[in-house]
């Protein structure tokens, strides 16, 4: 466990999660200050939870966050990460990170039917730290989110009183 992990509130995973889950779209952009303890933070979650979430990166692919060594087979490109969680039809949190413009314009025509997915099956793709332009382009299909936002404030003691 790396210290940046230890020094973060266990439950701040779980409060960033259930904001996603509430989510009205099914396309979430969630920006972060600390990329790799958010995801440690979904891993544990994943682990100890067993929710069905997922990770793609460019350079590995689409891989399940609770067995680091589960990856989805012909997943490693976007469009075909994207329908796969698009065929899906079971519960999973999919969280893209390193995405890199320009998207193809099939890519972008998935995402945006992602974000519109049905309501029966419960599925959220989350952009973490998504180009700017990317962001711009999907408007108000997406939602957005801060990690720092659920984060509680550490009280400290001064002059016997609590401040935050």
């Amino acid at each position: 466990m790396t210290s940046a992990m230890a020094s973060a509130p266990p439950q701040a995973g779980a409060e960033i999660f259930d904001r996603i889950l509430a989510a009205p779209s099914g396309l979430v952009v969630l920006d972060s200050k600390d990329v790799h303890a958010l995801i440690g933070q979904f891993r544990v979650l994943a682990r100890h939870t067993g929710q069905a979430m997922y990770l793609w990166q460019p350079d590995t692919g689409l891989g399940s966050l609770r067995d680091a060594h589960a990856r989805v087979p012909d997943c490693q490109r976007l469009g075909n990460a994207l329908r796969y969680m698009q065929q899906s039809m079971h519960f999973g949190v999919y969280f893209l990170l390193g995405l890199e413009l320009p998207l193809s314009a099939m890519d972008a025509t998935l995402l945006r039917q992602l974000a519109r997915a049905p309501k029966e099956h419960l599925r959220r793709v989350v952009l973490i730290d998504a180009p700017v332009a990317l962001v711009e382009h999907l408007g108000e299909l997406a939602v957005h989110l801060n990690s720092e936002d659920s984060q509680p404030r550490r009280l400290r003691l001064r002059d016997g009183r609590w401040l935050s």
